[in-house]
């Protein structure tokens, strides 16, 4: 074969297109790496798409209980009983020591709150001897403050016959047990009763001076 027809053969071999497997394969392929691109695509669109609903119904349920709060708070607005400042001498025994405290009792509802104002010379008298029984360092610190709070609503609603227990924190709750005639049977234990409910639900202090 001359030089010249054997280059011809090798323009005609270059020129020609690849097996009809080989073009087959690149098609799979390219279809594959299509779809691989598309799905995770979507997965990424879902995972915002979730995101988004679960941070919408965050703001909702907050919103929701937001304006729940709103018109509780509008239906049940709060009942402030002011009470004249106290000016009482504390038990300290190395120095005279007095405070001047003013008291604003903040009650469930308007009925109990004119109720109470009959029986305040008593609710009063309950809370200067809380106060005489004080010393000044019990009153300085926040927990002092604290503990006078609970003793001034224990003590407020006394006079109108409701008696709250001040029982310690932590402490157990007692629990009878009721008589089985069988010994063998278990125990059932009846429910501790809970106290009355105290109608004065907080006490704020509007002024508070210790000297």
């Amino acid at each position: 074969m001359s030089k010249a027809a054997a280059a011809t053969v090798e323009a005609v071999a270059g020129d020609a297109p690849p097996p009809k497997g080989k073009k087959k394969l690149i098609i799979i392929l390219a279809a594959v790496l299509v779809l691989a691109l598309a799905g995770g695509g979507a997965a990424v669109f879902m995972m915002k798409k979730k995101a988004a609903a679960e941070a919408e119904e965050d703001d909702g349920g907050a919103a929701a209980a937001e304006a729940k709060r709103k018109e509780h708070a509008a239906k049940h607005p709060p009942v402030f009983v002011p009470l004249e400042p106290f000016v009482v001498n504390l038990a300290d025994k190395e120095s005279d020591r007095y405070a001047q405290i003013g008291v604003t009792l903040e009650v469930e509802d308007p009925k109990f709150a004119e109720e109470m104002k009959a029986y305040m010379p008593a609710i009063r008298n309950g809370i200067l001897m809380v106060l005489s029984h004080k010393t000044s360092a019990q009153l300085l610190s926040r927990e002092g403050k604290v503990a006078l709070a609970k003793d001034i609503m224990r003590e407020a609603v006394l006079p109108l016959g409701i008696e709250i227990k001040d029982e310690p924190a932590g402490a157990p709750v007692v629990v009878e047990e009721e008589e089985e005639e069988d010994e063998d049977a278990p125990k059932k234990k009846k429910k501790a009763s809970a106290g009355p409910v105290n109608p004065v639900k907080r006490v704020h202090f509007s002024n508070f001076i210790v000297q």
